[in-house]
């Protein structure tokens, strides 16, 4: 049978309406009373104790010190696994983010060009094509960027590497080139 009224008895979450329902179901019908008591027999083991003493001759085997450790198990145990399962939460892709990602819009002027990449430390330093606006004369591409500073550089196509003009700070890379620097969410790595 398995009547949603059980459930709602056993968890205390009946109303003044549902009680009355529920004890006239008691009283009216065999089945229910069996199946209630049934499930609070199961639920009153459930919040039982743990076994406090282990049966003698049960760990006649067993060194002394492993009865010592068997009555620590299940507390340990279980705060394991509450660790456990707190960092994986904590660490797994659907918990909190800790670095989220911002989509950042790059766009570069240059009219006099035919192709425009962009290079960078969010790229892993691979040339990414970037997307001409009409004949406006712009290029652009969006990024998904982690807060955190990053570095890059704009390649045209007559090789020329060319750090962003709107940008005012930079660095020299260990190759000699210059860096644009983007602070993205306002804090740094």
């Amino acid at each position: 049978m398995n009547d949603p009224l059980i459930s709602l008895f056993i968890d205390d979450e009946l109303t003044l309406d549902d009680k009355i329902e529920f004890v006239e179901a008691v009283h009216g019908s065999e089945p229910f009373k069996d199946e209630t008591v049934a499930l609070l027999r199961q639920e009153k083991r459930l919040r039982s104790d743990p076994v406090e003493r282990v049966p003698d001759g049960a760990l006649a085997v067993k060194p002394p010190r492993f009865r010592h450790f068997l009555r620590f198990l299940r507390p340990a145990a279980l705060a394991a696994a509450a660790a456990m399962a707190g960092l994986i939460f904590l660490f797994y892709p659907w918990g909190p983010s800790r670095n989220p990602e911002t989509p950042y819009r790059f766009v570069f002027y240059r009219p006099d060009v035919s192709r425009i990449e962009i290079t960078g430390s969010f790229t892993n330093w691979q040339a990414v094509p970037m997307q001409k606006v009409g004949d406006s004369g712009y290029w652009e591409h969006t990024f998904n960027l982690p807060q955190g500073e990053h570095r890059f550089a704009y390649l045209l196509d007559s090789g020329e590497r060319v750090p962003d003009p709107t940008l005012p700070e930079r660095e020299t890379d260990d190759f000699g080139s210059e860096n644009s620097v983007l602070a993205v969410g306002g804090r740094t790595l």
